[in-house]
């Protein structure tokens, strides 16, 4: 679709969500798909605007194998789309019986974020995502494009759909997402927005809704945003989810020691992290995680201050001002932040021994 058709549709939109619907509040109700990677969503009127999350109603969807499912909200966001006083749902799914699908973990999460209250865990994601044309091939890259740019660049030669990344920044924001950035990666149609910090379980809640908008904005554009870890083949730096993790004692003047001891837990469970650090039990890192560029070795557990190819990183200021946060690079781009998370509190800061500990590596 040319700018010009897109700019006739936006016209044609325009008039009908400026009609009037009185008191009525539609409340789009947003919910992760059973494959644990895509969304779902379908649009409920409601006779007047909620007030808040317990004044928007159970609905019901259907599974992939027609089952019924049960769409419980647990977070709600104003809609960028349609405008106040619209809304946007995040839904927990509970199968037939009632309780939490198997394919959703954030009831979970949920009860492992109430064991370490005390700790005041914060997290922030750094998403990158691969814009491509509808007939998935990289948007926009015209004969003689330079492929690897370095990030953050500038420049129409080289940069290629920061109106798609500017409008889904501004429509987070909008929405009352905790985004605090965004910007160009390093190949071409690549970008990155960052989530957080956020307490316990809100960056799940808003990483979800953030990827969702993301979708969104991007059929307004007519392009298509993937988070497949490497979508053009043959091509370095794929796609990640970096995450970034502090508690309060890390956040502390001297806090740099427990981040330390955290990240010497962490790589004690390095093939187990890497199992749930993908929604393929590690299949997507194995192509992602090669050692070249800026990228980390699947089999061997790595960390160093202020390095970028590395497992875990600590940043350069961290390590001068002896305390903040740490970085684990591991991540895939596609990876479920609730079984992220997970894994980060399981093994920082409650060390279950009765998990079970994968060995990938030797499968690779």
């Amino acid at each position: 679709m040319t700018t010009i058709q897109i700019k006739i549709t936006m016209s044609v939109k325009n008039h009908y969500m400026s009609l009037p619907k009185g008191t009525y509040c539609q409340v789009t109700y947003v919910w992760i798909s059973e494959d644990k990677e895509s969304l779902r969503s379908k649009t409920k009127t409601l006779c007047k605007e909620p007030a808040g999350i317990k004044d928007i109603p159970e609905w019901f969807a259907v599974s992939t194998n027609i089952t019924e499912l049960t769409l419980v909200p647990v977070k709600m966001f104003r809609d960028p789309f349609s405008l106040d006083p619209n809304k946007l749902v995040l839904c927990e799914v509970l199968d037939y019986k009632q309780v939490p699908a198997e394919t959703t973990l954030r009831s979970k999460c949920v009860e492992v974020m109430e064991k370490v209250e005390k700790f005041e865990p914060w997290f922030g994601m750094e998403q990158e995502y691969f814009l491509l044309d509808l007939d998935r091939k990289p948007y926009d890259w015209p004969p003689g494009c330079r492929f690897y740019t370095g990030s953050c660049c500038v420049g129409s030669e080289i940069i290629h759909g920061r109106d798609v990344a500017t409008c889904h920044n501004l429509a987070c924001l909008y929405a009352g997402i905790k985004i605090c950035g965004y910007n160009p990666e390093a190949i071409t149609s690549q970008w990155e927005f960052q989530i957080g910090p956020c307490l316990g379980i809100e960056m799940g809640d808003h990483l979800w809704m953030a990827r969702y908008i993301l979708h969104r904005v991007c059929e307004e554009f007519k392009v298509i945003a993937t988070l497949d870890v490497q979508p053009v083949s043959g091509h370095l730096c794929p796609s990640g989810g970096h995450v970034n993790f502090s508690t309060k004692e890390m956040r502390s003047e001297g806090g740099l020691q427990y981040i330390e001891e955290a990240i010497k837990k962490l790589s004690r469970r390095h093939s187990h992290h890497l199992s749930v650090y993908d929604p393929h039990g590690g299949a997507d890192n194995i192509r992602r995680l090669n050692s070249q560029t800026i990228t980390s070795s699947f089999k061997e557990f790595s960390s160093a201050v202020a390095a970028r190819d590395v497992s875990v990183r600590i940043p350069g200021q961290v390590f001068r001002s002896g305390h903040g946060y740490f970085e684990d690079r591991r991540p895939a781009a596609n990876c479920d932040p609730y079984s992220v998370m997970i894994a980060m509190i399981e093994t920082c800061l409650l060390g279950d021994p009765s998990l079970q500990y994968k060995n990938l590596a030797a499968t690779c």
